[in-house]
């Protein structure tokens, strides 16, 4: 997500394509915002831009809230990736049937839809 906004040449040439294809939903968790967060306070992350929500909704972004929908189907999530905002995030594309961009091989471990980052 955070490639999207500022360094879209990281992305592959797919994912830009349906980043960038305006009859395509594009959404972002509030476990990513979340993830993002954490990293930038201890140091680990600085995004693209200093606001970063406010890009996202410029840009026509869905911002998604976690439910404990979303929540409870993290928990019950094979134990095939271990990082707890990754399974939020599996859970919430399985349940609302949403595509991930990633290039994080273990989220293919799950019955999700990705699309290579």
């Amino acid at each position: 997500m955070i490639w999207s906004v500022g360094e879209e040449q990281r992305l592959s040439g797919s994912a830009r394509a349906a980043l960038g294809d305006g009859t395509n939903s594009v959404v972002v968790s509030a476990a990513s915002i979340w993830e993002i967060a954490i990293k930038r306070a201890t140091g680990k992350l600085r995004p693209p831009v200093d606001d970063l929500i406010g890009s996202l909704r410029e840009r026509g972004v869905a911002l998604l809230s976690i439910t404990v929908e979303h929540a409870w189907a993290a928990g019950a999530l094979p134990l095939h990736h271990r990082d707890p905002f990754d399974r939020v995030l599996v859970a919430q594309a399985q349940l609302e049937g949403l595509t991930i961009v990633t290039r994080d091989s273990e989220i293919a471990k799950y019955q999700v839809a990705i699309l290579p980052a």
